[in-house]
């Protein structure tokens, strides 16, 4: 008897994933490397004139390394910090309470969908929402003015520490409705019957939110933790609008993805580039830093593991 022809379908998940490696290589791949190339070419325009493109090789790397570098990435992380800190404390705080069963909190779905809605709002409209409210002649000034909590109106926008705040408050109602519901999903994917177990046991609702749930969902830590942490180095659109592109006061909220449009908007092809590729190389640095940071346990009780197995092999070929 003939023996029947076995059919091979994986042609089709080839062509099911060529648009996607397609669109990659043309919109993505392609514009990467030219601007890696552009980086080490002298490409901008004076006046009417474009000087370049005309090879320079690190020259732009060390003219973009300079003070106002590390001034604007210490601008950028610590609008990422004071923002990011108060949303994934805040988001723990929530998934944990909504997933809770002994709370039998009611509505669940409804404020599910009431903190999430903030991140549907584009960030422009958000910021120019914002821009409005904490004007001198705004809203809040008017109510606190008129409740008699100050005697005249506060300049929120005029002071470093209060323009920095208002970003932070923004990126905050903007993300962390997302994050709770990332932080649900994990909670939710744990087994009820380990924490059941720890109750039984006499573990406390700390205890087993410390011992047994953060562990658990260290993986979506992560995620978060990289996805926000990239996000932060990309921040633009909210400190552009409510500091009109300046940065002001004094440049203290000017990241640098703000100097990134300026440089492009010149335009001034060689350093934009230079720059995209500082940016590229600390966001790959900082993500493996915050990955051992985190699952740097994990790896440690994997290799004591295979010491130990490792060790009772050795003791079962001795005997």
């Amino acid at each position: 008897m003939k023996k029947a022809k076995s059919i091979s379908r994986s042609k089709y998940g080839y062509l099911f994933i060529l648009p996607f490696f397609v669109t990659y290589f043309i919109f993505s791949l392609i514009p990467l490397l030219d601007t890696i190339r552009y980086s080490f070419y002298e490409y901008y325009r004076s006046g009417l004139r474009i000087v370049g493109p005309s090879f320079v090789g690190f020259d732009n790397y060390i003219n973009v390394m300079g003070t106002d570098f590390f001034t604007y990435m210490g601008n950028t992380f610590t609008l990422w910090i004071i923002g990011f800190v108060p949303q994934i404390i805040i988001a723990l705080l929530l998934a944990s309470w909504f997933v809770d069963v002994r709370l039998k909190i009611r509505c669940e779905q409804f404020f599910k969908v009431v903190i999430y809605l903030p991140n549907l709002i584009m960030a422009s409209a958000f910021a120019m929402l914002f821009f409005t409210l904490f004007s001198t002649s705004g809203p809040v000034n008017n109510i606190l003015t008129g409740l008699g909590i100050v005697n005249g109106p506060i300049d929120f926008m005029g002071t470093p520490v209060g323009t920095r705040l208002l970003i932070a408050l923004m990126n905050f109602l903007m993300w962390f409705g997302n994050t709770t519901i990332m932080l649900m999903a994990a909670i939710m994917g744990i087994s009820p019957d380990i924490f059941e177990a720890a109750s039984i046991d006499g573990c406390t609702p700390r205890q087993s939110f410390f011992h047994i749930t953060l562990p658990l969902i260290r993986p979506i830590l992560t995620y978060t933790l990289i996805t926000s942490l990239i996000g932060g180095l990309q921040m633009f659109d909210v400190p552009q609008i409510l500091t009109n592109g300046q940065g002001n006061p004094n440049r203290t909220s000017y990241t640098l993805i703000m100097w990134l449009n300026n440089l492009l908007r010149a335009p001034d092809y060689g350093r934009a580039g230079a720059l995209s590729v500082y940016l590229f190389i600390v966001s790959g640095i900082l993500c493996l830093v915050v990955y051992k940071m985190v699952n740097g346990q994990d790896n440690d009780a994997k290799a004591e593991k295979k010491a130990a197995k490792k060790r009772m092999k050795g003791l079962k070929g001795g005997n």
